[in-house]
């Protein structure tokens, strides 16, 4: 059986959620991280208790992660693999015409942007000793201008931050991919979206376990998912 260890942030639902039960299928152990630790239950018990690990942390705050990391290896001993997941979504009219009030742009930048740069942070260390691998979750949001779209300016970071972290890493073994989908049928999908087509999220866990599951020799560096039809 695969013993490697897979952390995963914003595990309790969507991608998070699609991505730890194919993980676990493939025989990784699985660390699973939420704000909500009560809806990572489920998920334990489908798994087993002795291969997953829930913990309730909010990625924005660096005590609460970093202090997870540590309980991670104290639990299982190593970790092999990231996928810093966590984030959200919310509409945004730079004119004011609708969408959330700015008070709410703060927890969307703050987890995409800085809740991905301290799961990295956090995470790098140990990726380094077991010549382990980080993906992220991005977007093709992050690879086009839209009009109104504060959400693609951070996935614009992230794709960004992950560029930066793949060659700072160079030397110490550890493969760096970010996965940009297209639109997926979660609940940060937009009312305006939801007749388009859309991926699943079991698609996109599928792309994360192909760069999991490539050889040390080989660095995925970027899967883009569209549906098909989707043509940005």
């Amino acid at each position: 059986m695969n013993d490697r260890v897979l952390l995963i942030t914003g595990a309790s639902r969507g991608l998070g959620e699609a991505t730890a039960r194919r993980a676990a299928a493939a025989g990784f152990r699985l660390a699973l991280l939420s704000r909500d630790r009560e809806a990572l239950l489920p998920l334990v018990a489908e798994f087993g208790e002795d291969r997953t690990l829930a913990l309730a942390v909010d990625v924005t705050d660096w005590e609460s992660l970093s202090s997870a990391v540590e309980t991670v290896k104290e639990t299982f001993g190593r970790l092999d693999a990231v996928f810093a997941n966590a984030g959200q979504s919310v509409v945004v009219s730079f004119f004011g015409d609708g969408g959330a009030d700015p008070e709410q742009w703060r927890d969307m930048v703050l987890t995409n942007v800085y809740g991905t740069a301290l799961t990295a942070r956090a995470t790098l260390p140990s990726l380094a000793e077991s010549k382990g691998h980080l993906v992220l979750t991005g977007s093709v949001a992050g690879r086009y201008h839209r009009p109104g779209n504060l959400y693609s300016a951070t996935k614009w970071a992230v794709t960004g931050l992950a560029g930066s972290i793949r060659e700072e890493a160079i030397g110490t073994g550890v493969r760096v991919t970010v996965v940009q989908p297209g639109l997926v049928d979660t609940s940060m999908i937009p009312e305006d979206s939801k007749s388009k087509p859309k991926l699943e999220p079991d698609d996109i866990a599928r792309a994360v376990l192909y760069a999991l599951e490539q050889p040390p020799s080989v660095d995925v560096n970027e899967i883009v998912v569209r549906p098909t039809g989707q043509l940005r």
